[in-house]
Parts: C-alpha cells; sequence; structure tokens
C-alpha cells in the first residue's frame, strides 16, 4: 500500500484587514505605535476573496485563514464567504464566536490563545470548544518558539509563552478534542530561510491526526523535505516565499502541480 504523501496547505494571513506575510517573531497584537509595527515581507492589493478563489480553482483543501489581531472579521468573512466549506478561520476564536465562523462559510475553526487564559492551559475550554462545534470541525493550533527546554506554545501573535511545551504527551490530549492540528514554528515564519527540520521530524513521530506545519518554507524541495522528515504525516504551508505573496523562491503554478502528484500518489 502506498503511503500517504505530505501536501500543500494554502494560507491567507489578515493583517489590519489585507492580505499580508509579516515576520513571526516582529508581530505585536498590542501596540498601535509606528514604531512597533512588524515586518511586513508583503502587503497584498488584491482582496482576501482573490485568494480564497484562486485556492478553490486549483483545488488545494484545507487552508487557513489567519486573523492577526482587530480589524480583519471583515476580510476574514469574505475569504470564507468565497470559497464555502473550503478554509479555515484562526485568530480570536473562543467558545462564544467559534460557531458564528462555521455559519459564516468557514469549513473548521482553529484555536489557540482561548485555551491559554494567562498563558496557562486550561483543558476545559478545549472540551467547551470541542462540544460546541464538534471534534471534526476543530483545529488546535499549537505554534511555538525554540528554547533550552523545547518548543514552547506561544500565542498573542507568538509573544506569550503558555506552560505547555509541544510533545508527545501534549499532542496526545490535543488530539482527544480535535480533528487537526496547526503549528506555525514562530523563529523561522516569514524568514524564508529554511523550516525548523527537527520540529517537523518530532512532529511526524508524535501527532496521528493530520497535521499543518508552517514556518520557513524557501523552495519547491521543502515538500519532498517534510514527506521525507515526517514520513508523510505533516503537511506544509508556502507564505513569504511564494510568488503570489511577492517572493521569489517558489511559483505557485509549480507547487499546485507537485500537491497534486503528491495527493495522486496518494490515492494509489
Amino acid at each position: 500500500m502506498t503511503r500517504r504523501q505530505s501536501q500543500f496547505r494554502p494560507c491567507i494571513d489578515l493583517h489590519g484587514g489585507v492580505v499580508k506575510q509579516i515576520v513571526g517573531g516582529t508581530l505585536d497584537l498590542t501596540a498601535d505605535g509606528e514604531g512597533n509595527a512588524p515586518r511586513e515581507n508583503f502587503v497584498a492589493t488584491k482582496p482576501p476573496s482573490y485568494y480564497a478563489e484562486l485556492y478553490k480553482k486549483n483545488g488545494l483543501t484545507g487552508g487557513h485563514v489567519i486573523k492577526l489581531g482587530p480589524g480583519n472579521d471583515e476580510s476574514a468573512r469574505e475569504a470564507v464567504g468565497t470559497w464555502k466549506g473550503g478554509l479555515q478561520i484562526g485568530g480570536g476564536i473562543t467558545p462564544a464566536n467559534a460557531k458564528e465562523w462555521l455559519d459564516a462559510g468557514a469549513e473548521k475553526v482553529i484555536v489557540t490563545s482561548a485555551l491559554f487564559p494567562g498563558g496557562k492551559f486550561k483543558e476545559d475550554v478545549l472540551k467547551e470548544l470541542c462540544a460546541s462545534v464538534g471534534k471534526e470541525r476543530l483545529v488546535v493550533d499549537i505554534s511555538c518558539r525554540k528554547r533550552e527546554s523545547g518548543w514552547i506554545v506561544a500565542m498573542n501573535g507568538w509573544k506569550t509563552l503558555t506552560d505547555m511545551t509541544v510533545n508527545a504527551e501534549s499532542i496526545k490530549v490535543m488530539e482527544a478534542y480535535c480533528s487537526e492540528l496547526l503549528i506555525h514554528a514562530a523563529d523561522v515564519e516569514g524568514l524564508c530561510q529554511g523550516i525548523d527540520e527537527e520540529l517537523v521530524q518530532r512532529l511526524g513521530e508524535w501527532v496521528s491526526i493530520p497535521c499543518t506545519y508552517a514556518g520557513g518554507a524557501k523552495e519547491l524541495g521543502d515538500l519532498a523535505l517534510v514527506d521525507r522528515l515526517s514520513n508523510g504525516k505533516v503537511d506544509l504551508t508556502f507564505g513569504s516565499s511564494l510568488d503570489i505573496f511577492g517572493g521569489n523562491g517558489v511559483k505557485f503554478d509549480d507547487l499546485v502541480a507537485e500537491d497534486k502528484k503528491a495527493k495522486e500518489a496518494s490515492k494509489a
């Protein structure tokens, strides 16, 4: 039997209501002064619906729309409404508003910060979300930063470290309540200098449900690299390196073709 191959998961990152690509470690969601603005690799002139329609046209499923801070709700609704049932939504998702986003057209909701009030993991919140929307429509984002003790889950624009380490045990806890995991490696996010290979390899060992890794992808060959490191258990997001986001490392059409081959091989 042919094993599953890692696939491409698209993204739409929203900041200030605009599609952008941001260097992850520079995002400050509490800032309102110009001096604290994040480093931007790309600011779109096209609306969120353009990217949603592009992904829909090319059959790129499981993509995520991430609201980076306030002022993004209208743009996010435009994206998920353009491809109803085709995109996941994250950023400020809570038990109180999760169903609202599913009703707006999102395939699934992605949650991080709500699970860590005061930076401490509360399993009861995860249970509540799971009961509210259903395990199949819930994605847990355990995006992280590398420290000596391991990869620590980070929230609030990856600025606040929580009390959770990304490891086999914490992933097992999360998997009991959700259908997918999303992991941004915040230290390499937006830098186009390569993925965190060690993290991808570990995720391949730890996860038992669909998992998407984001951060640092710089060339087409990174998809095959993630496939090899994770044994096909982890999918990959490309952002700043993509030509549709102003990058020069990867052509979108080439990536679509590579992804199509991976999907066909996985079905064989």
